[in-house]
């Protein structure tokens, strides 16, 4: 087979705009965030530099920073539960369900919502009974009165209601990615492996599994570094009460850049989030790396 070589100045050109752009708009804006988290300042008088004054105060001073980090941490452990359900659901429908694109194209819908729109939609639901609100409604006619709560005003349960709404807004749409992986599944492997005396779950074990781990692996990146910045859905819903009980980074980080006045804090917050996604990304694509070379 002939391969076709190509000059290396034929292929900057056709990368190096996109480079520059992914440049300006990616990099030179996290570096400006790290430099501006070295500031004191309010985002509007003169600047003083304040070395890691920010970083020490964020870290050892701040009562609502440690919290977020563990809340915006839980809030992506829990949006990859899904994930394994998706993975069997995209299974079974793949297998048993003729029309399955239509069913997968029913659950994506609320990711084409808009987030103002789940999350106002979602605060209906979880309103008291005197304000109309439907699940605490369904919980009393089904004699579950003990259950009902004001969801998004208490501040045990707040966090709960917010993953729930989040895992509803995203399964159909990490079903979409994991039914598209099952699908181009060659069938005479499941062929082949019928004929060896492999068949249902078993194949499953053996073929899909093992086929589907680079899909899966995109899916869990995903679905976890969205969730560390988690923003809008928390916004709209709660905007990070009660009392901080909803607090995510990326909330803190708005609430002190922008209603606290506290401009560099809330980049040097804004930092520490970037170098978490990026440790977090390196350790997810190294775990599924291994998991390859393990069933290649």
């Amino acid at each position: 087979m002939k391969v076709l070589k190509v000059p290396a100045r034929t292929i900057a050109v056709f990368v190096l705009p996109c480079l520059l752009l992914y440049v300006c708009l990616v990099f030179a804006p996290i570096l400006v965030s790290f430099y501006t988290g070295l500031l004191q300042w309010d985002g509007i008088t003169t600047a003083k530099f304040a070395g890691l004054a920010n970083f020490k105060d964020m870290f050892f001073h701040d009562p609502v920073f440690w919290p977020s980090v563990k809340r915006t941490l839980l809030y992506a452990v829990a949006s990859m539960v899904e994930i394994p359900f998706c993975l069997l659901m995209a299974i079974l429908l793949n297998r048993y369900v003729r029309k399955g694109n239509t069913l997968v194209s029913i659950y994506f819908t609320p990711v084409i919502l808009s987030v103002v729109i789940i999350g106002q939609l979602w605060k209906t639901i979880y309103d008291p009974v005197s304000m109309g609100g439907m699940l605490n409604g369904v919980l009393i006619s089904l004699g579950l009165d003990s259950w009902t709560h004001n969801w998004i005003t208490e501040p045990k349960i707040a966090m709960f209601a917010l993953y729930a709404v989040s895992l509803w807004q995203y399964f159909g749409y990490h079903l979409l990615i994991q039914y598209t992986g099952v699908q181009n599944i060659p069938d005479e492997l499941y062929e082949a492996a019928k004929i060896d005396g492999a068949d249902g779950f078993k194949a499953d074990r053996y073929i899909t599994f093992p086929l589907i781990i680079p899909i899966f692996k995109i899916s869990i990146v995903l679905a976890f570094i969205g969730s560390l910045q988690a923003f809008d859905l928390v916004m709209v819903m709660t905007a990070g009460g009660p009392a901080h009980a909803t607090d995510v980074i990326s909330t803190h980080m708005y609430n002190s850049s922008f209603l606290s006045f506290k401009y560099g804090y809330g980049s040097a917050i804004a930092s520490f989030l970037v170098i978490l996604c990026l440790v977090f990304t390196a350790s997810i694509n190294t775990i599924f790396n291994k998991l390859e070379k393990k069933f290649s």
